[in-house]
């Protein structure tokens, strides 16, 4: 290692070293953040997540002046319907995949059957647990994120292409009247 980067990496260490610690009490905002990654699943984060890049994406987009006007067009729609295909399909497979796995992960009993409880986890004793609850959303996220290598490809980018073609053409439209 030089000695110019080992004076680099020590002098960044000692500006690191004058910074105070960052220290949290259990404030409102942060119950309500706690809360909030306890209580919201996957799927409705990626529709805040969606909403969000809907309303400040196309606007960058929009408003880049290294490009002309027609790619600019373009690449707003396009912008626009990798979100809407993205949070579209995002949303519905991490759904269904976490109801999936609340199916099935019952508890076993004698009215249920086998099958029903193939997720379920060996040393479950309650099914309302907060752990339990947590456990389906993550097990529901891993199998959707499985689920969306393959439709990534077969559902999201026809869907994008499909979208973006008919705003394209709704914008041509409008400019022709003009």
């Amino acid at each position: 290692m030089s000695s110019l980067r080992t004076y680099a990496i020590k002098t960044y260490q000692n500006f690191l070293n004058i910074l105070p610690n960052a220290e949290y009490s259990n404030s409102s905002g942060i119950k309500l953040v706690h809360d909030a990654g306890e209580k919201i699943s996957s799927a409705e984060q990626r529709l805040i997540l969606g909403a969000t890049a809907l309303m400040s994406q196309p606007f960058i987009d929009a408003h880049n002046r290294n490009v002309d006007e027609n790619t600019r067009r373009v690449s707003v729609a396009r912008t626009i319907a990798k979100i809407v295909a993205g949070t579209f399909t995002g949303f519905f497979i991490r759904k269904g995949c976490i109801k999936a796995i609340k199916a099935f992960s019952q508890l076993p009993g004698p009215k249920v059957p086998k099958y029903k409880t193939i997720f379920t986890p060996k040393d479950i004793t309650k099914i309302n647990s907060d752990e339990f609850i947590q456990y389906r959303n993550a097990m529901g996220t891993i199998v959707a994120l499985i689920v969306m290598m393959f439709t990534n490809f077969a559902i999201d980018a026809p869907l994008t292409k499909f979208l973006t073609n008919k705003l394209v053409k709704k914008q041509e439209d409008k400019n022709a009247v003009k």
